[in-house]
């Protein structure tokens, strides 16, 4: 039976220096050939959290503009080879993510920074030692969670946006565009969310 649940989104970063390590092309190249099926599963090439989705390198922890790019272009081989876990659209009335979460869809957390942008992030492995952070994230984040940082485009009525787990293993964020005209910061709390359009 298929299962559907909401994921509260959190306004507003608290602790916006968590991500103060980051994830060099080297270091991650050190850490994936540990050769562990679990690091595989959560930063395999075609995951949503994989430093190298994109074709290079980039460091997750960094805001990346993914609405700008063409999902058919930048996932055409991963699509081809089937490895493809992630999708992402633009209709005319919002921006729909959709990407498989690695083994840990009870986990997730979406936040959303100062309107700007998207934060999806979970921790896949328990720190095994006390550290004298209290934030996983402040540390080398990456041997314990994984994490994509998006920018909302300009357009992202991100007051209305949602954000669901189908089945504990797909991620859907739904992002409705801002369609009055004026300032996109001011949100659009009484429009209707009768438009949602569905993603194949």
């Amino acid at each position: 039976m298929a299962s559907r649940k909401q994921l509260e989104i959190h306004a507003g970063d608290h602790a916006p220096q968590k991500w103060c390590i980051s994830l060099g092309e080297e270091v991650f190249r050190r850490f994936l050939s540990q050769g562990s099926p679990a690091l595989h599963k959560v930063f395999n090439e075609g995951s949503l959290f994989s430093p190298l989705l994109f074709g290079k390198f980039f460091d997750p922890s960094d805001a990346f503009p993914l609405w700008e790019f063409e999902s058919d272009v930048l996932l055409s081989n991963l699509r081809s080879s089937g490895q493809s876990t992630v999708d992402w659209v633009q209709t005319d009335q919002e921006y729909v993510l959709k990407a498989e979460l690695p083994g840990v869809g009870n986990n997730v957390q979406v936040f959303v920074e100062k309107g700007k942008v998207v934060e999806v992030s979970g921790q896949w492995k328990q720190q095994q030692r006390e550290s004298k952070t209290k934030d996983w994230r402040s540390g080398q984040w990456w041997e314990y969670g994984y994490v994509r940082r998006l920018e909302l485009p300009e357009d992202a009525d991100w007051r209305r946006m949602e954000a669901y787990v189908n089945n504990d293993l797909l991620l859907e964020i739904r992002i409705p565009k801002n369609l009055l005209d004026g300032d996109p910061s001011q949100g659009n709390d009484v429009a209707s969310k009768d438009s949602e359009v569905g993603v194949n």
